[in-house]
């Protein structure tokens, strides 16, 4: 179904507001995925901070060239939305593949990186990145690990004295 010259520049308008302060974007292809699926994805994409969007691929390309990203854009096949974050920026990565591996028709086809178009296999690896509060639990923990031997240390060595 063709769609009108006022609505494409609906959709144009709508994705370039929604990419211009993000943060990433990532490219999603989905297939032979139910609309129950599909709204309990973006619902928790929601929850997390992270918008999607699904528009003619002619149309997202558009857009992207006119952002200005550096790199090339990576091939789009299939049925294409976006997902983007302007808070966090491995949350749209990490929210879309963790939806994958329950999907199969589900996948990360690519993105935008720090201002840098990127492919499916960086996509990927920055879905695998911790969010923000559990990188902080696990700094915390570093730091906190020297200190807690030395605790240990000291109190075998009172144990030692007192005996």
């Amino acid at each position: 179904m063709a769609i009108t010259k006022a609505k494409k520049v609906d959709i144009i308008a709508k994705i370039s507001e929604s990419i211009k302060d993000a943060a990433s974007i990532v490219f999603v292809r989905f297939n032979k995925i139910s609309v129950a699926d599909t709204s309990a994805m973006r619902k928790n994409l929601k929850g997390e901070g992270t918008g999607y969007y699904v528009a003619k691929k002619t149309l997202l390309k558009r857009v992207l060239n006119d952002a200005g990203f550096k790199g090339t854009l990576p091939e789009l096949p299939g049925e294409v939305a976006i997902a983007w974050s302007s808070t966090d920026a491995t949350a749209p990565a990490r929210g879309v593949w963790e939806h994958g591996k329950k999907h199969e028709g589900l996948s990360i086809l690519g993105g935008v990186f720090e201002g840098a178009f990127a492919d499916a296999e960086k996509m990927t690896a920055i879905a695998t990145i911790p969010p923000v509060p559990v990188l902080r639990g696990m700094f915390v923990n570093v730091i906190n690990s020297p200190i807690q031997g030395l605790v240990i240390a000291l109190d075998q060595i009172r144990e030692k004295k007192g005996a």
